[in-house]
């Protein structure tokens, strides 16, 4: 019998190891039989538990059936060792083989037994003729029995050239999964610059290409004595909310493949329980074999996979390279989604501070954004600014200088100082500062070049404002009115910066009414690759007549959210100012308080422009943020109320005097909002727990029967409900 393990194994893999008969060893006993006119042969092979009879014929029962010899020193032990033919008339009289258990036991006489041997030389089996009786063995006899082994040998070694070769195939095929697996990750990771986009490549790879069920994606806090996961959408179901951090310490396989930087495997989840008794309670039962896998970087564990299946298996060559591929390039993928990170925080807090704070201005509202290009480092060439030039007049700005880039925020930044001191220490037109400022910019050797709107809004007598713009090759500035309409102030623009600083430019003049909004913007907020400036102006103009409702605050930000797209190419710049609506009655002074009146559509449509409305009356009664913030919130309330559970027409009144404000909202219903205490589970019933709350006092009016119809003493059922007002206050001082 071979020592050697390998040829052992070799047998096994060609299907030899187990007792089954085999069909062309039968076939070679047979041949043995007929030729020899022998009683019985046998074509052995030794394995582990013995020798098995791969094929036989005439072998008397159970060893026909069962094929599996544990008897000692056999005679295949005895060829196998030697490596040479058996040949004996009498066996009993041989030393050799007369304490042989089947010569001794099972009566076995005349023996002739040739080896097989494998692919490697190897003496593995054995060929053999036996007889119950002396025979003397022809040249004839050994001649055909020396043929057939050598058929059983090239037998054996077919099988094994065909086993190795579809072993290297497997092997080839295995490597080539593995590498188009690694190219895969490598090209999923190379896109992947935000640890939102690492993770979702993650879960895509653990789940698409190694096959797991579930993958999340945890990371090592920034103390180094705990981790977390990211998020728990797409790891194993029903896992509580606390399961997502943990301490390197605790006794759970996340911290130990933290804290040790090894993997961690389980075949079963029975094998998980009994190595971290603590996590049984929390996990799925059903789940099978699960994974940790640590990320490493700088020799530094910054992050772990847990990978789980839903059935039980062990981690063999093949899935435990493709696991330390993924665990490999997510730690390059997270190295650079830091480094991108740290780089675009720079770059915002550079931009910041490139770009002035808008100033408070008494009767507008203004706000402003600015979104960077996706593909670059979060900073680029496009500005805004605004300078109050006095207590009636403000100057407004926008820019676009050529790039997205460090040089193009270090010009754009030397521009918009200089245009900023020119519209402070200028009482100059726009078209008068943009002239200045193309000097300098060329004077001064700066060389950039781009596009830029100057624009200024002086009050006018009574609650207008006149807008008197000029264009250096910039979109054109838009305006949406009070009515809900868009109007385009489209001029012939004038040539951009840095071409020809002697251009001559021009202004433009219309005006802005309680309610208009001025839009300046940069061409990267709608402009799309295929479409013309007509088509991408009107798809802007759209838009903007669609936000009619929305505070000036959210409206910048909410026009780069619908138009700008993911893939962001350009940065965006976009200015918005209002002309606030003023109290008719003026500021509130002693004995006389200020009041307005507004009329509300029976639609939650209005109910944000009443809101806006209410805002602006009592910012022109020097009503400061922090309390006008408070008053929004009661007046969404009242206002939705009304409109909900309320009966047309609508009035909203405000009346403000020196120490206190009121607001009310009046409708035709009878019905009294009541203080309610909601469960968490109702949608509404809040609104008058907000009031009771944060409202100095409040009520409702009702205003009772019809004076008139009570006067002409008309019968008692023919007079008529007026409604009542919902009403809160708040104190001033």
């Amino acid at each position: 019998m071979p020592t050697d393990l390998q040829a052992l194994r070799d047998l096994e893999h060609v299907g030899l190891g187990a007792p089954t008969a085999d069909e062309a060893f039968d076939r070679f006993a047979r041949l043995v039989r007929r030729h020899l006119k022998v009683p019985a042969a046998v074509v052995y092979f030794a394995v582990r538990e013995g020798q098995v009879l791969a094929g036989a014929s005439g072998v008397p029962e159970p060893m026909q059936s069962n094929r599996l010899l544990q008897y000692p020193g056999t005679l295949t032990n005895v060829i196998a060792k030697h490596g040479e033919p058996v040949v004996t008339s009498d066996a009993r009289q041989d030393p050799l083989l007369r304490d042989n258990y089947l010569v001794r036991e099972m009566g076995l006489v005349a023996v002739a037994g040739y080896p097989v041997f494998d692919l490697r030389g190897r003496a593995v089996g054995a060929l053999c003729a036996v007889v119950d009786e002396p025979r003397e063995w022809s040249e004839d006899d050994l001649a055909s029995l020396a043929d057939l082994a050598a058929a059983c040998t090239a037998e054996l070694r077919l099988r094994a050239e065909r086993e190795r070769a579809r072993r290297i195939q497997e092997t080839a095929v295995r490597a080539n999964r593995r590498s188009r697996f690694l190219l895969s990750l490598s090209e999923a990771f190379a896109n992947a610059n935000t640890m939102d986009q690492v993770e979702e490549v993650i879960v895509e790879v653990g789940t698409a290409g190694i096959g797991a069920r579930y993958c999340a994606f945890a990371l090592t806090d920034a103390d180094g004595r705990g981790i977390t996961y990211r998020s728990l959408v797409h790891a194993e179901p029903q896992l509580p909310q606390r399961f997502r951090q943990a301490k390197l310490d605790e006794a759970r396989p996340l911290a130990e493949a933290a804290r040790t930087g090894r993997p961690v495997f389980f075949r079963t989840g029975e094998e998980m329980f009994s190595a971290f008794p603590l996590v049984k309670d929390l996990c799925d039962p059903e789940i099978g074999a699960r994974a940790f896998l640590p990320v490493v970087t700088a020799g530094a564990v910054v992050a772990v996979i847990a990978l789980s299946w839903e059935r039980d298996r062990g981690p063999d060559k093949d899935s435990y390279a493709l696991q330390t591929g993924l665990s490999h390039y997510t730690g390059h993928a997270l190295e650079r989604a830091r480094l991108l990170e740290e780089r675009r925080e720079s770059a915002k807090t550079l931009q910041r501070a490139m770009l002035s704070r808008l100033p408070e201005v008494p009767h507008l509202d203004m706000a402003a954004t600015y979104s960077p290009a996706t593909r670059s480092d979060q900073i680029g060439g496009d500005w805004y600014d605004a300078v109050a030039v006095d207590d009636d007049a403000t100057m407004f700005m926008i820019g676009d200088v050529t790039g997205h880039d460090m040089r193009a925020a270090a010009k754009m930044g030397q521009l918009r100082s200089l245009l900023r001191a020119f519209a402070w220490s200028h009482d100059e037109s726009p078209s008068a500062l943009l002239s200045l400022l193309d000097k300098a910019n060329s004077g001064l050797g700066l060389l950039a070049s781009g596009t830029a709107v100057v624009a200024r809004l002086e009050r006018m007598p009574g609650a207008s404002y006149q807008l008197t713009w000029s264009s250096a090759g910039h979109p054109p500035p838009l305006v949406l009115r009070e009515d809900g309409t868009v109007e385009r102030l489209t001029v012939l623009p004038d040539m951009m910066l840095g071409v020809r600083p002697t251009s001559k430019r021009s202004d433009h003049v219309t005006t802005l009414h309680p309610g208009d909004t001025l839009l300046l913007y940069t061409d990267g907020l709608a402009e799309q690759r295929g479409t013309t400036p007509d088509q991408w102006l009107n798809r802007l103009e759209k838009t903007l007549g669609a936000l009619g409702d929305t505070a000036t605050a959210a409206l910048p930000v909410t026009l780069v959210r619908r138009l700008a797209s993911d893939d962001q190419r350009d940065d965006v710049a976009v200015l918005a100012v209002r002309v606030r609506a003023a109290a008719p009655s003026g500021p509130p002074s002693l004995g006389r308080p200020a009041t307005a009146e507004r009329k509300l559509a029976p639609s939650l449509c209005d109910v944000g422009p009443a809101r806006i409305w209410v805002d602006d009356v009592l910012e022109s009664c020097g009503i400061p943020m922090p309390l006008r913030r408070t008053v929004m919130l009661l007046t969404s309330e009242v206002l939705t109320n009304a409109v909900d559970h309320g009966q047309a027409p609508f009035t909203a009144t405000v009346e403000v005097d020196l120490d206190r404000l009121r607001v009310g909202v009046r409708d035709s219903s009878t019905t009294q909002p009541e203080l309610r205490d909601p469960t968490v589970t109702e949608f509404g019933g809040r609104g008058v727990q907000f009031l009771e709350r944060l409202a100095s006092r409040w009520g409702v009016d009702r205003h009772g029967e019809d004076q008139a119809a009570h006067r002409t003493g008309a019968p008692r059922g023919s007079r008529r409900r007026i409604g009542k007002t919902v009403w809160f206050e708040l104190d001033l001082g």
